[in-house]
């Protein structure tokens, strides 16, 4: 190694900051905290840049020795934000700026640039099916914006081909990193005698089959659906109780709608839930039925313990719910297949049974926190490097062969 080389040797931990722009805590949010979680903290040091109510529905969960930034970023014409954001960027001397979701990488992603950050990053998790029209769906910004970026991480092989094929973005930047939860919490046998985590109310007490829907009470996730499916289903099985464990904008039009049609001994609202483990324990199985979405966590944790799932066969959700082997999936806005598919698993017990135990086998096998976070530390640690050496700068960081490290620039 020449003296140039060995004077710019680069030891200390990679700097890498999460960018979340959106003060609601959900899939994404606790996506992001999981990584925070579990990082190597010898090769990265980490930074959380979030709007200030997002922060406090973190809490104590966040690492202590993660540096919490608040700020909110709305529009460009917000300068003060905008230069607060530069400003840290170069202050901390960031390596890595991570976006998730387009909207929180529409701002940073171009400000990251401006303030020198070597590597960008933006994880779009979901196919933004709200992007209608001439402009908006033809993702003309998207491009613009992704000029500024070096990587995107897909959280699905489906995710992947709608970045490609539908937003226009380089084959050449997008590498597929399957989202993973931490499967230890989520097990059959789980514990579930706490006072503190009972279910209190129907799902508890109900004499006849639970099925839940763990999602935010929002139009993606597709509630009206399930209520338009509930009526023969009702009749069916006496006794049904379909618990809402989320919360938000949809609430009250969702619970007036059921009063509307008689189906509040049926539906429960429960709003949102920190600990999930004995909602889902106490359904016969779990039900998604969204429009869209990008590789749903719940239904990972839901075959973790061994619950089947009956979702929409839209985007990543099929790469969890095997058709026919870990569960049932059903065209989006079709509440005839969605209830067909429902009384189907509610009818026969040994089917849920078989489901649920492959699917426990499957989501163990494919998609664990720790697979995840290794994969995307491999990632950070490639995409670092080869931005390094074409500085002629060194980086010494160990990494670990047996990872099944993902190709930086994998066309897919």
């Amino acid at each position: 190694m020449d003296s140039t080389k060995t004077a710019n040797k680069r030891t200390d931990p990679i700097r890498v900051a999460f960018f979340l722009n959106t003060p609601v805590r959900a899939g994404v949010e606790n996506h992001v905290l999981s990584i925070l979680h579990r990082l190597d903290r010898e090769r990265f040091r980490l930074f959380l840049i979030a709007p200030p109510k997002l922060c406090d529905l973190y809490g104590k969960e966040l690492p202590a020795d993660v540096e919490v930034f608040p700020l909110r970023l709305m529009r460009f014409s917000d300068t003060r934000a905008m230069w607060a954001l530069v400003s840290f960027l170069r202050a901390r001397r960031i390596d890595i700026l991570h976006s998730h979701l387009f909207y929180a990488s529409f701002f940073a992603s171009p400000l990251g640039r401006l303030a020198g950050v070597p590597v960008v990053v933006e994880t779009p998790h979901v196919r933004e099916q709200w992007r209608k029209g001439w402009i908006k769906g033809r993702f003309f910004i998207d491009r613009w914006v992704g000029r500024c970026i070096d990587h995107f991480i897909a959280v699905s092989e489906a995710n992947a081909r709608y970045l490609q094929e539908v937003k226009g973005l380089s084959p050449r930047k997008i590498v597929v990193i399957h989202n993973g939860r931490n499967l230890e919490r989520f097990c059959p046998a789980t514990d579930m005698g706490r006072s503190d985590s009972q279910p209190k109310k129907t799902a508890s007490s109900s004499r006849g089959p639970v099925i839940s829907v763990l999602a935010r009470l929002e139009p993606q996730k597709g509630h009206g659906v399930l209520l338009d499916a509930l009526p023969p289903l009702v009749k069916a099985f006496p006794g049904l109780k379909v618990c809402f464990i989320g919360d938000g904008a949809l609430r009250r039009s969702l619970e007036q709608r059921v009063q509307q049609e008689g189906l509040q001994d049926t539906v429960e609202f429960v709003g949102y839930q920190e600990d999930v483990l004995p909602w889902i324990s106490k359904s016969d199985l779990m039900v998604l039925p969204s429009f869209y979405e990008g590789l749903p966590l719940v239904a990972i944790e839901a075959l973790a313990m061994e619950k089947p799932v009956v979702a929409t066969a839209v985007d990543g959700t099929p790469e969890v719910v095997l058709e026919g082997k870990t569960g049932l999936t059903v065209p989006p806005g079709d509440p005839a297949a969605l209830g067909k598919a429902i009384g189907r698993l509610l009818t026969d017990s040994t089917l849920r049974r078989n489901f649920g135990k492959a699917g426990r086998r499957y989501v163990l096998d494919n998609f664990t926190e720790e697979r995840q976070v290794a994969r995307t530390e491999e990632f950070y640690l490639q995409a670092f490097r080869r931005r390094r050496h074409k500085a002629g700068e060194v980086v010494e960081a160990v990494v670990d062969s047996q990872n099944e490290a993902p190709v930086v620039g994998r066309s897919v």
